[in-house]
């Protein structure tokens, strides 16, 4: 009987029960795949059901202009989690499951009601948010009017109080004069009324030239107070008085009238000029009241957007009373009633906005937490329905090990009754064929195996390791050529692996690079904000200048408002610059490769040109202080940016806060000792506090983020000496007394790979 036939009997009753388990085992995997499957579908259903919960948090705190995208994301989401909540009911198998999808399913459409409804009452919302935007600009800007048009009338009134003021003043030069002629006229009467000596009954006598002299300086003070009436009727009075006595008193009556008439005036003007200081002082006040409620507007504005984004009812409401005050304060103000109308409609519409966006976001408050209360339950029941989905998988999966388990029992030992039958009829002519293969690889040129006759498996066995014998020399080459093969592989392998760690440290290169984004937005956000602002300012100006309505004031604004923009965009602009510079610094080498041997005071005095005109700018001086003739072999362009950024930090925060005319000095110090070089760059600046000294170093940190530095500049300049240069740096800093810093490194650094040909000794960086 051939082995075949044996083995098929050995095999015949195992393959039957393997036959009856795998139907079985059919069957029970048909179902537990389906439990699985139910599982799976249950486990999407809650992934995209706390996605969407996602979604509509981020719909709440979206910008308006994208809220629309965020809700056609919620309801996609919503619309795949009924989906698969539809194919989940297919599958269920029990009552209580199917009850389960049933009441996830009516949850899920009460939740997508309520996101619309939602969606509609937020955009309500931003719209009344929106107009009180509008509101607010414009009370704004009806105060600036209001202002612009007091501080006219101040202006104006100031002037005629200068007026008022220069006309008192030659009404009391005029009255003083009167008095001085009053006086001189007295002095000559009672002169003339003494009796004269004989001899000097010639002479001019003093007190005419008094009178004559007090006499022109008041016609002089009243021509030069538009009173040259009064003059013309004086000069001859005086006139006469100056050739003889006046019997009559004429001139002596004529100046008391004209003294009472200036004092009249006098007293008149004084009057008037208080006033006018006392109306000049409450338009100022009115003025300063009109600012304040620019500035009360925006600050009240401002808070009410932060408690509208904290979504606190409570907190905007409180904003209601204090626009009903701001609202009263305007209309106390003694501004022109049109503009006062205008600026308390604004308030009052303001005000009635925020009440409708408070009840608006009250209502909203209600949907959220409903909607909460819904997504929570449609959450317990996707994993109500997994966790029994997968208790059925689970119970099906443990009949199966254990049919399986028994099946394969039973079929072991019926195989193992057959084959023990079987075995004794095979076992001898194995042996023997066992010992002739044993003595066939003992020695490999014997020849002849026993069996080889036999018309069963075992002669077909023998004849067939015969045949072995014969190739296994042929495929021994063919492993060694293989071996050979695998070598190559294995180096081209380890190769691939090279080009995959590179590929890697470019990718988180690339990472790092990725990280600037947020960085560089916001200066550029900022510039861009202005541009548009400047554009807009720039074509309200045009139309001005169109219609012919140009002011000096309203010229002066523009001026001051495009000026500032420049500075905005030119400040924001050169801080993305620096930052983009900084993170290129940080990610790659910053230095140049190249490295030759140049002389320091040549290599400085190069370097030092190319600074002086960022230091003229601020009028500050540099000193540079290196000895000629000290050589170095390392890498100029390393040093000069090390050097360059030491003097750039001396100038934007060492000098920052100096008054305006007042100038800075830098130090540039070289020193050469033994086989090491120290450069020592000192200012006179405002230094450093003992608290910030310690993290001079650390990347982007910075006490001037404020005017756009990003902390990267001591870092770089840090590791620029340690790494490239193979030097040590130093700070030494008090406030008040200015900063040091000391670089020192070999003036030839170890390794480093030199050029073919070395630059000259003075050639510049």
């Amino acid at each position: 009987m051939r082995v075949g036939r044996k083995i098929a009997l050995v095999g015949g009753v195992p393959i039957l029960v393997a036959a009856a388990i795998a139907a079985a085992g059919w069957v029970l995997l048909a179902q537990e795949q389906r439990a699985r499957s139910g599982a799976l579908l249950a486990a999407r259903v809650f992934h995209d059901l706390t996605v969407a919960r996602t979604e509509r948090e981020a719909f709440i705190a979206a910008h308006p202009a994208d809220r629309a995208a965020r809700e056609e994301r919620f309801l996609t989401l919503t619309g795949d989690a009924r989906r698969g909540l539809d194919a989940l009911q297919i599958d269920v198998r029990t009552k209580g499951q199917a009850e389960r999808v049933a009441s996830a399913l009516r949850t899920l459409d009460r939740s997508i009601e309520r996101m619309r409804a939602l969606s509609a009452l937020t955009r309500e919302n931003d719209g009344l948010v929106a107009e009180m935007n509008r509101r607010a600009s414009r009370l704004i800007e009806l105060a600036d009017q209001a202002r612009l048009r007091q501080q006219g009338s101040n202006a104006d009134i100031a002037r005629t109080l200068a007026l008022k003021v220069e006309r008192l003043r030659t009404t009391r030069d005029v009255v003083a004069r009167i008095n001085a002629l009053s006086a001189a006229l007295a002095r000559l009467d009672l002169a003339e009324a003494r009796p004269a000596a004989s001899d000097s009954a010639s002479a001019p006598s003093p007190d005419s030239a008094g009178l004559s002299e007090a006499g022109d300086n008041l016609a002089a003070s009243l021509r030069g107070s538009g009173r040259d009436r009064q003059a013309a009727e004086l000069a001859p009075l005086l006139a006469a008085r100056r050739t003889g006595p006046d019997e009559n008193g004429r001139l002596a009556e004529a100046l008391e009238r004209l003294l009472k008439l200036v004092s009249s005036e006098q007293r008149a003007l004084h009057d008037e000029v208080t006033q006018l200081l006392a109306y000049a002082i409450t338009a100022n006040e009115t003025q300063q009241a009109t600012q304040n409620i620019s500035i009360t507007a925006l600050k009240l504005g401002q808070r009410t957007a932060d408690a509208l984004a904290r979504r606190d009812p409570v907190g905007a409401s409180a904003m209601l009373t204090e626009g009903e005050q701001l609202s009263a304060t305007t209309a106390e103000l003694p501004i022109a009633p049109l503009i006062q109308g205008d600026m308390i409609d604004a308030i009052d519409g303001w005000r009635h906005r925020l009440a409708t966006t408070i009840e608006g976001l009250k209502r909203q408050n209600a949907m959220i937490a409903e909607m909460d209360t819904l997504a929570a339950a449609m959450g317990q029941s996707a994993n109500a329905l997994n966790d029994a989905a997968l208790e059925d998988a689970d119970r099906f999966g443990a009949f199966l090990r254990q049919l399986l388990l028994v099946g394969a029992a039973g079929g072991l030992l019926l195989g193992a009754l057959a084959a023990l039958a079987v075995a004794r009829s095979i076992l001898v002519p194995l042996r023997q064929l066992q010992g002739d293969m044993i003595a066939l690889a003992a020695d490999p040129r014997a020849t002849g195996l026993s069996g080889t006759q036999r018309t069963d498996e075992l002669g077909d066995i023998a004849r067939a390791t015969s045949f072995f014998v014969t190739e296994i020399g042929r495929r021994e080459r063919a492993l060694r050529r293989a071996k050979d093969q695998a070598d190559a592989a294995l180096h081209d392998l380890r190769q691939a692996q090279d080009d995959l760690i590179r590929a890697e440290k470019l990718a988180s290169l690339g990472q790092l690079v990725a990280g600037v984004a947020h960085e560089i937005n916001t200066p550029l956000g900022i510039a861009l904000t202005t541009a548009t602002l400047v554009r807009d300012e720039t074509r309200t100006f045009q139309s001005v200048v169109a219609s012919g309505q140009l002011s000096r004031s309203r010229l002066n604004h523009f001026v001051d408002r495009v000026g500032e923009g420049a500075h905005l965009l030119a400040s924001n602009l050169t801080r993305a610059a620096d930052l983009v510079h900084g993170f290129k610094q940080v990610a790659v080498d910053r230095a140049s490769d190249e490295r030759r041997s140049f002389t320091l005071d040549v290599w400085l005095d190069e370097l030092l040109a190319s600074l002086q005109p960022m230091l003229r700018k601020g009028g500050h001086r540099i000193q540079p202080d290196c000895p000629p003739g000290i050589t170095v072999d390392t890498y100029p362009g390393v040093l000069a940016q090390v050097v360059t950024n030491l003097i750039t930090n001396a100038v934007v925060h060492g000098f920052a806060q100096r008054p305006q005319g007042s100038h800075g000095t830098i130090v540039v110090r070289v020193q050469s000792s033994g086989a090491y070089a120290r450069i020592e760059v000192a200012d006179d600046g405002a230094g450093i506090v003992s608290e910030n000294l310690a993290r001079i170093f650390d990347p982007f940190f910075t006490t001037a983020r404020s005017r756009g530095s990003t902390g990267l500049g001591m870092h770089i300049v840090h590791n620029l000496v340690t790494v490239k240069l193979q030097g040590r740096i130093a700070v030494e800093s008090e406030p008040g007394m200015g900063t040091t810093v000391r670089v020192e490194f070999p003036r030839e650094p170890a390794g480093g790979d030199r050029p073919m040909a070395r630059a000259t000794a003075g050639a510049a960086p």
